[in-house]
């Protein structure tokens, strides 16, 4: 015996932009006490090996302070994209972080430029 079930169809899905702006907002946020807590942790660190704060109780892969503010500026610069989202509704993503070597969009070719081999 086959048993069939039928579901009825759905909502389309909407291809808008921006349909998750209210969670990117909150996300972005979220992560800036975050942020703000990594930069606090990786400056205590550095002023502890310069002598001028109390010992630093961390140990392993983050007791360097190098990991720490880098963690925190990847917090920073992602809760800057994820608000600029919020508030755009478009993901904009800053150009210090458009690499060349990795690019985001597709480089289209200049007006007026010739294609090899274009015959002429």
């Amino acid at each position: 015996m086959k048993v069939r079930i039928r579901f009825g169809t759905g909502p389309r899905i909407k291809r808008k932009p921006g349909k998750n702006r209210h969670l990117a907002s909150a996300a972005g946020a979220l992560l800036i006490p975050a942020s703000l807590m990594a930069y606090a942790l990786g400056f205590w660190r550095l002023a502890s090996d310069m002598g001028l704060a109390a010992g630093f109780t961390v140990t392993g892969l983050f007791s360097h302070w190098q990991m720490w503010i880098a963690l925190a500026v990847l917090l920073h610069g992602t809760a800057s994209i994820l608000n600029r989202y919020g508030r755009a509704g478009e993901f904009q993503v800053p150009r210090l972080f458009n690499l060349r070597i990795l690019p985001f969009r597709p480089r289209r070719p200049a007006s007026g430029s010739r294609v090899a081999g274009g015959g002429g």
